[in-house]
């Protein structure tokens, strides 16, 4: 009986030194060219400050006024009357024409509340609805007064519209419960 021998040769073998230089190159280049979503936050403009022996508090009317609540449990009440969120919009918009023409310190201040613990996407969405009365009031008056689109608008125009329909929202911080 003849045996075959097996043959020992080379093993044929990949060379793996370069092969941590590739990974990280390659991770590298990942890190650099991907882009990350950030949020940023909500986009309000904060009054400037005034030292408290200048600053000047003036009672507003009831007229004036709209309270916004939102408590822990997702309740929505405008001047204390229970509302839906998509309802504010439709809600506040006759409130901030009625006001148009009068002077900056008779215009309509909203006011939000929120209680400690409610769900910061009902705050978010009524923000938006807020915003949105306020941008569809806007849109209307550039158009029956200037006969433009918002965009359209140039700077001096603008200036009056903000100055005719200035957004006043007061977020009011919510109260401590013990």
């Amino acid at each position: 009986m003849v045996q075959i021998k097996k043959k020992k040769g080379r093993d044929a073998k990949i060379p793996d030194a370069g092969m941590s230089d590739i990974v990280f190159l390659l991770l590298l280049f990942f890190l650099v060219s991907t882009t990350i979503d950030v949020d940023t936050g909500i986009g309000l403009s904060l009054p400037e400050y005034i030292p408290p022996e200048e600053q000047v508090f003036v009672p507003l009317s009831k007229d004036r006024l709209a309270a916004l609540n939102i408590n822990e449990n997702g309740d929505v009440l405008l001047d204390g009357k229970v509302i839906a969120i998509p309802q504010i919009q439709e809600t506040l918009i006759p409130r901030i024409e009625s006001k148009i023409d009068l002077p900056k310190n008779k215009k309509l201040v909203i006011s939000v509340k929120t209680a400690r613990k409610t769900n910061y996407n009902l705050y978010i969405q009524a923000l938006d609805q807020i915003k949105g009365a306020y941008a569809t009031v806007r849109k209307a008056y550039a158009q029956t007064h200037f006969g433009k689109k918002l965009y359209e608008l140039d700077k001096e125009e603008n200036k009056e519209l903000k100055n005719k329909i200035p957004i006043i929202i007061s977020i009011a911080e919510p109260e401590r419960i013990k």
